[in-house]
């Protein structure tokens, strides 16, 4: 996946709850989606890591990709870790140097200057063919294992839920932001998740403009599609079309469970 930069959105302030007897009024609707969670709420994260996992890895146990690693020949080199990190598009390299950074002279360090090579090419040159073992070896550190968590936040994570906030967009929103990046990076190119952003702005409006949350995210899928559907290997939108719009469909807004949704034909379901 390709490489952003990041900024952690700031979490809702809860109202405290009073010690005294007198029963505290009912909360409106309005008060109601006030106080809701982002994404960024423990819970709703772990749900958005189980509905990435079930298209990355056709699996809700995302804590068992820490070690995965292949090449899916989709241009990108070796696709591998929680959130698919990729030899050919710099954020696998990124990872790598912080692991060192943290823990010099772990197993795959030996391999930095190779990744640096083959960064933007689908090259194994200087990698084959012990990398692969040595990713899964690592896998096992729990030091490796919080890089990937630090490097999925940092460049995927927390920037889809600080312009998901910006944008008044509630956790079903932020999660679509979130599956977008993933996928799609945050560069200059026509289907990067700034591009894409910026396609569905000329047909809606996001509610800190004014728009309804429901039209602006159905435009927002509208413009993944498009993007999805511009390179083969990603042809297939179904992480969209029987996943996010059947959340959208019924209204959940807020990544409620019990969730059900397919991804590539797969049913998956969180209770």
């Amino acid at each position: 996946m390709l490489a952003i930069g990041a900024l952690l959105g700031s979490a809702l302030i809860a109202v405290p709850v009073t010690a005294h007897a007198t029963a505290a009024p009912a909360p409106t609707a309005r008060t109601s989606a006030a106080a809701a969670a982002g994404l960024d709420d423990p819970a709703k994260k772990e749900i958005a890591m189980k509905i990435v996992s079930s298209a990355e890895n056709s699996s809700l146990d995302w804590k068992a990709q820490y070690k995965y690693i292949e090449d899916i020949d989709d241009g990108r080199g070796y696709t591998a870790g929680i959130i698919g990190f990729c030899s050919g598009t710099g954020d696998m390299l990124d990872l790598v140097e912080y692991y060192t950074q943290v823990k010099p002279g772990n197993v795959l360090a030996k391999y930095l200057p190779a990744l640096r090579r083959v960064d933007g090419s689908d090259s194994h040159a200087g990698l084959d063919p012990n990398f692969t073992k040595d990713w899964a070896k690592a896998a096992q550190d729990a030091e490796f294992r919080k890089a990937q968590d630090h490097e999925r936040d940092r460049v995927y994570f927390n920037p889809s839920v600080r312009q998901g906030k910006t944008d008044g967009v509630g956790v079903l929103g932020q999660f679509i932001y979130y599956d977008a990046i993933v996928m799609h990076g945050d560069g200059t190119d026509s289907t990067s998740f700034r591009n894409i952003r910026g396609r569905a702005l000329s047909k809606a409006k996001p509610p800190s403009q004014g728009g309804n949350e429901t039209a602006w995210l159905n435009a927002f899928l509208d413009a993944r599609v498009w993007a999805m559907k511009q390179e083969e290997a990603h042809s297939d939108t179904s992480r969209v079309d029987t996943a996010q719009r059947v959340f959208l469909k019924k209204g959940n807004l807020n990544l409620n469970t019990p969730l059900d949704w397919k991804v590539y034909g797969d049913s998956f379901h969180i209770g």
